[in-house]
């Protein structure tokens, strides 16, 4: 008891209710987003439909280098963000480490002041974003090389029917794989759209819930009613 008062206190009580905010947004959009889909189309759940047919079409090319340069050139967006995700980590560090970060946000305008505890508190937030962020993008390139390796282990063309192998079976399992590096990369994205809303905090909490429900507007919008999801469903 004592310990969870003393935790407690570290934050005023409305930084703790823009924290609950945010992290019940954060995730309660993801679930919300897993559950609609059974019932509305999604831009992540019709872009897995459309790499299903992508596996289907494969098992029927007998040259399957455009494949193979496809999924690496997939691969090459996780890699990116991974390797921009490690320079916002060392840079974060360095802002963690520094005696100046106070005197920095004074500077920004509107911007509520705080204790060093509390601001340390909120970079450390930014932090761990980024940190999840980074490992949902390492994970989907992982993810891609394995839907290389099932592209690149497929049967001949013309062994699926002297062999009697399920074409449907092949792209039922490299689709998924493919799809699943491709969620995990959207988990990653995501990360970076509330890390957003975190760095609102640094102005004030009501700020920060604000940012968060933005956020969360954005991310359903364009996951559910862009015009792009439009094109895809015709």
């Amino acid at each position: 008891m004592d310990i969870a008062l003393t935790v407690l206190r570290l934050l005023p009580w409305h930084d703790w209710v823009a924290l609950v905010v945010f992290f019940a947004g954060w995730v309660g959009y993801a679930w919300f987003a897993r559950s609609l889909v059974h019932r509305q189309p999604s831009i992540l759940a019709s872009t897995n439909r459309i790499r299903r047919q992508w596996m289907l079409q494969t098992t029927y090319r007998e040259v399957r280098v455009v494949d193979g340069v496809v999924i690496q050139n997939l691969s090459t967006s996780p890699s990116f963000f991974a390797s921009t995700t490690i320079l916002i980590i060392g840079g974060l560090l360095a802002v963690l480490g520094s005696n100046n970060a106070g005197e920095l946000v004074r500077e920004i305008p509107f911007a509520v002041r705080t204790s060093v505890l509390v601001l340390d508190m909120k970079i450390v937030l930014l932090l761990a974003i980024f940190v999840y962020a980074f490992f949902r993008f390492t994970w989907s390139m992982r993810q891609y090389t394995f839907g290389a390796l099932l592209v690149a282990s497929a049967p001949e063309s013309t062994q699926f029917e002297q062999q009697a192998i399920s074409r449907d079976e092949f792209a039922d399992r490299a689709g998924r794989v493919v799809g699943m590096a491709a969620e995990t990369f959207n988990d990653g994205l995501r990360a970076y759209y509330f890390a957003f809303a975190a760095v609102s905090w640094l102005l004030s909490p009501l700020a920060f819930v604000l940012a968060t429900m933005g956020v969360i507007y954005i991310l359903y919008q364009r996951e559910f009613h862009s015009d792009v999801l439009a094109v895809l469903n015709a």
